[in-house]
């Protein structure tokens, strides 16, 4: 029985009715270079041709810049298929991407510190 959030492609007994590779049409290549960290956004342009519900519900997640990673989290689908979707939404320019920024040190000391002086306030 699916979860009534979860639409017809979730079972709670088997798990994904449609495989993965059946979403991305068997392909494990997108057509765009997309990084985890890259920001996706929609355009507003509507996509041209049948596109799958999987397309739509990540179309529906880009209102806002949203990570690769995020989107492939809240679709509950590997990464690599994740990109697979979104270059097919690029492609068809409904949607932009922003690369990550490559030049930010995420283990920058001064950024680290911070981030620990913000959790010591909370608590």
């Amino acid at each position: 029985m699916a979860a009534p959030h979860d639409g017809p492609w979730l079972d709670d007994a088997a798990g994904r009715l449609v495989r993965p590779y059946t979403v991305s049409n068997g392909r494990t290549r997108p057509t765009s270079q997309l990084d985890l960290l890259s920001l996706v956004m929609a355009t507003g342009s509507i996509p041209l041709g049948h596109l799958g519900p999987e397309h739509s519900a990540a179309l529906g997640l880009c209102e806002a810049p949203t990570s690769v990673a995020e989107i492939a989290a809240q679709l509950r689908l590997p990464a690599v298929v994740a990109k697979v979707i979104l270059s097919d939404l690029l492609d068809c320019g409904s949607l932009t991407q922003k690369a990550p920024d490559l030049y930010h040190n995420p283990t920058d000391r001064s950024l680290l510190e911070a981030v620990l002086d913000g959790l010591r306030r909370q608590l």
